[in-house]
């Protein structure tokens, strides 16, 4: 067993066939896990830590009740339609500044920072005077209820509606650092903020001192408060970095460079496919859920919670080899290249597994701390079913993230998108709604209805990350320019 462990890790094994005749002289492997871990840890601090103060603000919104758990959970797939262009824009800030990263052209990366600022802040505008308007309309369509869990989640929307520029930049200069390998500095941006938000949602939730009892609405001024403070920060890191790699000067030329604009549109535009195609099938397949009824939803968010924790974790590995295969191509180091991906892989997997254990032993401690004493007992037990599917979920999503992650680095974003919008946008909600259907109407089990649209998602993981590993492995990635 640990003979297969040891060959499982080593980086020498890690190589193709395929690239052994034209490779390079390859760095010890302690070298390649110590430049890894060092990309990957902030990242995975960062977004995990993120995560669970996103857990600690839903238990603080759940003190009001399951209907403001709902109310703030209905907010959350319209609310990533309006960023959706923003996380596509971001994919080509990270690959076209991780790129000339490893080709050394720092002006050139400058100059792509400065006009990706100037693309969020002309994208902010439009989506602000567009959606804004239509708040109330896009929660009806969400599934919320009037009486419930509308007005809520309707003031909830337009307050972080309003925080949106400065939520966009922050985002998009700390994918900037990503690419650089930079991710200390995102992690205390982002940890900052976000601790900002919880002291704030302790704050202005219940009323505390002189603070007044703000509710949902509470929630949402803490969130954007959090919003601003990372945007500072993030602001002024980079006004601050002289001799970095990545720096910004109020004299430095702003307008906007065409060759710059047209690598990031180059793969913003199929990432701006993939994020349309994860946001419709996630909006579907919430509708579908929000369908079952409040307290079923209020169930499904508190398990979202842990799966979230999942896909951070994995994010924050599939950070690190993004910007590393994106360095190593621009360096023409496809061997390096490929290592560094499957490296990150099986990292993932390792902590898949380990999370996935976390789920199924513990979900009744897990489920208890999101549940306050007007909870029903009907919402506890159909969270915790549902875990032992979450659990299930943890190693596949892992792995798929990670391998997605290193695709992009590369620069093969029409290929994640493609498996995207055949997986989540179609498999994930037609399988969901058929098996609510089954339950409610065939085999008159509404109890289980949440179990079978969770079961969907395990179904849409499997496949999706079996696609990706093919992708990854058949090496067409290794090619691409940018």
């Amino acid at each position: 067993m640990l003979n297969y462990l040891l060959h499982f890790f080593d980086t020498r094994r890690m190589l193709p066939r395929s690239l052994q005749a034209e490779t390079g002289l390859l760095p010890p492997g302690r070298e390649m896990y110590g430049e890894y871990i060092r990309i990957a840890v902030p990242s995975v601090c960062e977004m995990v830590l993120i995560s669970l103060i996103s857990m600690i603000d839903t238990v603080m919104v759940s003190s009001i009740g399951t209907d403001a758990v709902a109310a703030v959970g209905l907010v959350n797939q319209p609310r990533m339609i309006m960023l959706c262009l923003f996380f596509a824009l971001n994919t080509g800030i990270t690959a076209v500044i991780a790129r000339r990263k490893g080709e050394d052209r720092r002006a050139d990366a400058n100059s792509t920072m400065r006009t990706a600022i100037l693309m969020i802040l002309g994208l902010s505008a439009i989506l602000m005077a567009v959606l804004l308007p239509l708040s109330r309309a896009l929660m009806l369509f969400a599934g919320a209820e009037a009486g419930r869990t509308l007005e809520a989640s309707t003031e909830y929307f337009i307050i972080l509606g309003w925080a949106l520029p400065f939520q966009a930049l922050s985002m998009g200069l700390c994918a900037a650092q990503r690419g650089v390998g930079n991710t200390k500095l995102t992690m205390q941006v982002n940890i900052t903020s976000n601790l900002v938000n919880v002291v704030f949602n302790y704050l202005l939730i219940n009323g505390i001192g002189p603070f007044p009892r703000l509710g949902v609405r509470g929630a949402a001024i803490a969130t954007a408060i959090g919003m601003f403070v990372g945007f500072c920060l993030s602001l002024r890191a980079i006004f601050h970095s002289h001799g970095a790699f990545l720096s910004l000067s109020r004299h430095d030329s702003w307008k906007i460079d065409t060759q710059a604009c047209k690598a990031l549109t180059k793969v913003a535009s199929s990432a701006m496919v993939e994020q349309l195609a994860m946001r419709i099938g996630f909006f579907a397949y919430a509708r579908i859920v929000a369908g079952l009824g409040t307290d079923a939803f209020a169930a499904h968010q508190i398990c979202l919670q842990f799966l979230n924790l999942s896909f951070s974790c994995a994010d924050g590995l599939g950070v690190a080899g993004t910007s590393l295969v994106g360095q190593m191509l621009g360096r023409k180091r496809r061997d390096l290249a490929h290592v560094y991906g499957t490296l990150a892989q099986r990292f993932s997997l390792a902590a898949g597994l380990f999370l996935a254990a976390v789920c199924i032993l513990l979900r009744h401690p897990l489920v208890s701390m999101f549940l306050s004493g007007d909870s029903t007992g009907v919402v506890r037990a159909m969270a915790v079913n549902v875990m032992i599917v979450l659990g299930l979920i943890q190693p596949v999503q892992m792995v798929s993230v990670v391998s997605s992650g290193a695709l992009r680095g590369a620069g093969d974003v029409k290929y994640t998108a493609r498996v995207m919008l055949i997986t989540v946008t179609c498999i994930r909600p037609v399988l969901a709604l058929l098996g609510v259907y089954i339950c409610q109407n065939i085999l008159h089990r509404s109890d289980i209805a949440l179990l079978a649209a969770w079961s969907a998602t395990l179904v849409d993981m499997s496949l999706r990350v079996t696609l990706m590993l093919r992708r990854y492995h058949s090496e067409k990635w290794h090619s691409i320019k940018v």
